[in-house]
């Protein structure tokens, strides 16, 4: 597997990575249902998203980019579970790939990374949500040790219909973890 993936790597995001994320994340935006944002994003209305998500702590962005031309295939970040501190152990997780570059293992690899990275901070759970249908969202979070908790029916509204949101959640062991 490694072989096939000699030609990605993949490394903090920064503030270079800009426009070419907000594009990527504009495309999921416009043509899909897998966010529920609505509008697309300038870069400067990206940027307190980007910057929300240093090179360390809890808060990651990884981005996977062609060796060679250095174009983002994608990126994975984890981020806030919810605002109140006793969620401060949770984050919620995801990963955007984009459109040319789906089905080569690209979301393996964020993931691979994202999770190393987050092995030493004091977490306890991921979180994700899964618009629904998604059926290669689902079969990457359950290879990551994801399982499924729950659905939210019809939760949001996008393209003039509603669409069902599953939940899954993984145990993260950080150091200063709880079990």
């Amino acid at each position: 597997m490694a072989s096939e993936h000699a030609e990605v790597q993949v490394r903090p995001g920064a503030e270079g990575d800009l426009e070419a994320l907000t594009d990527l994340y504009n495309h999921y935006v416009r043509e899909t249902p897998l966010t529920f944002d609505t509008a697309v994003f300038t870069p400067k209305e990206r940027r307190p998203w980007l910057l929300s998500h240093p090179e360390d702590g809890p808060y990651r962005l990884k981005v996977a980019v062609d060796a060679d031309s250095q174009e983002i295939l994608g990126y994975a970040t984890s981020s806030p579970y919810r605002p109140k501190a006793a969620y401060a152990t949770s984050v919620e997780t995801t990963v955007y790939v984009a459109p040319h570059a789906g089905r080569r293992g690209i979301g393996t690899l964020l993931y691979e990374a994202l999770f190393e990275a987050l092995a030493e901070e004091d977490l306890h759970r991921a979180y994700a949500g899964i618009a629904q249908p998604n059926e290669a969202s689902t079969r990457l979070h359950e290879r990551f040790g994801f399982r499924y908790v729950g659905t939210y029916r019809e939760v949001g509204r996008k393209f003039g219909r509603y669409w069902d949101v599953a939940w899954y959640e993984k145990e993260l062991r950080g150091p200063r973890a709880v079990s």
